[in-house]
């Protein structure tokens, strides 16, 4: 019998977002490899499952990938803001059809509370397929949705949605029986989970936490005493006890960041602005969303500090604005002066931050 007063989730999150967007207006480009590239097309900020399968990573400059677009004719494609975010608000208003509350966590996934609306549907993994086809109908857009007792479970569900194909995009752990369940976890790293980063996922491994199924069974106090609380509740979370509510109106954040590592090393100071603009491009969709504007745009680069036998550097600089705003084009200039500043030339970077 399940348990009354469970928490039950959903989340919906739109496959390759961009690409997906550029497909919906252009039905060629379905099935080829294809790229959306950053404001100034300098590097690739959304992939095709094509252009991932080639080893393509996020944030690779478009001049790198030549080799790669002659020998299986990617299409690179400027980026497109306005449209994204126009179909984001679409599917945003299809998902208020299916629960009163709703948290649109970016502008291709959000989470909805689904207590009480069990009845409306068969099963959960129905409404999700439901709201899958409605979605793909009236958007063009594909999409996953996973289902859990907590977000954190809800987020881990839909990306075995997406990456186990017998699931047929939806993925439902409330109704999943413990052997299934187990089965799934051993088989994904425990760096998967949401909110367990490259730092912490590298300390899991460390304690012999090597897979999902590992961290769900670790001793909550242990996990506290060596990571902290937020973590300690990642670990109730993915035994679906949820602690983690839904923001119905996320509160508006003073301070935005868009931080990366390198994939590859990074020398030449046009990789570095290349990388800054893509993600100055994703920090201004974020203050947009809150309705904010910006009054100052920090940057920092710093090297590999694990790689001691390589020279040591780090910066940052803050280029306050003249006026505050939510312009990309502004944002971006004012961090690529910024670099200009703090740049020096020798050093192998592997971290970029606006």
């Amino acid at each position: 019998m399940a348990d009354p007063t469970a928490q039950l989730f959903a989340l919906v999150d739109v496959n390759n977002m961009y690409v997906s967007c550029e497909r919906a207006f252009n039905p060629r480009l379905h099935n080829r490899p294809v790229v959306v590239l950053s404001n100034n097309d300098g590097c690739a900020v959304a992939r095709s499952n094509e252009v991932k399968a080639l080893g393509v990573k996020m944030g690779t400059p478009w001049y790198q990938m030549q080799d790669l677009v002659r020998q299986h004719g990617i299409i690179g494609l400027s980026s497109n803001y306005v449209l994204y975010g126009d179909m984001s608000n679409r599917i945003m208003t299809i998902l208020r059809g299916y629960s009163p509350n709703v948290e649109v966590y970016s502008i291709d996934e959000s989470f909805l509370s689904l207590n009480g609306l069990d009845g409306m549907w068969a099963s959960p993994a129905a409404m999700g397929q439901d709201n899958r086809t409605r979605i793909l109908q009236w958007t063009g857009l594909p999409v996953c949705v996973g289902v859990g007792n907590s977000k954190t479970q809800a987020k881990l569900a839909n990306h075995v949605a997406k990456k186990f194909t017998l699931f047929d995009s939806v993925c439902d752990f409330t109704t999943m029986s413990a052997a299934r369940m187990r089965w799934l976890l051993v088989r994904i790293d425990v760096g998967e989970v949401w909110g367990v980063g490259r730092r912490i996922s590298a300390k899991l491994h460390d304690m012999g936490i090597h897979t999902v199924q590992d961290l769900k069974e670790a001793s909550p106090r242990s996990i506290r005493a060596h990571f902290g609380v937020v973590m300690e509740r990642t670990c109730q979370e993915l035994r679906g006890l949820s602690c983690l509510a839904l923001e119905e109106v996320a509160p508006q954040r003073k301070e935005i960041v868009s931080s990366k590592s390198f994939g590859n090393m990074a020398i030449e100071l046009g990789e570095l602005e290349e990388a800054v603009s893509t993600y100055i491009a994703r920090a201004s969709e974020k203050l947009r969303a809150q309705r904010s504007r910006c009054g100052a745009v920090h940057v920092f680069v710093q090297t590999n500090r694990f790689r001691q036998q390589d020279p040591q550097y780090s910066n940052g600089v803050t280029v306050p604005l003249i006026e505050p705003t939510d312009d990309s084009r502004l944002l971006a200039g004012a961090a690529l002066q910024g670099l200009g500043v703090i740049f020096r030339d020798g050093y192998i970077t592997t971290r970029k931050r606006a």
